[in-house]
């Protein structure tokens, strides 16, 4: 049976991830707090957003930006929009 965790982000019990996402002290709360689901979307925003704003990971700055973003996103707080994404609706 897999790991399940009471996540963040859907406060309600989902599967975990496998393994910690990233390292350090992120990744261990990531990995303790967000659901696999949670986890993907994300990683969806995050790719928007870095290809939308022009980001270059190498930046401290556009890492730190990202961070945040991440865990206002991870807390159902407001996360900066991509312009011209509609995203699908189910049904």
């Amino acid at each position: 049976m897999s790991r399940m965790v009471n996540c963040s982000k859907y406060q309600k019990e989902l599967p975990a991830l496998e393994k910690q996402p990233i390292p350090g002290v992120h990744g261990e709360k990531i990995f303790a707090e967000v659901s696999a689901k949670a986890w993907l979307e994300w990683q969806a925003l995050q790719t928007m957003l870095i290809n939308e704003k022009h980001l270059s990971l190498i930046d401290p700055e556009a890492r730190k930006y990202l961070l945040d973003q991440m865990w206002r996103f991870f807390k159902n707080e407001a996360v900066d929009e991509v312009e011209g994404y509609t995203p699908a609706h189910d049904g």
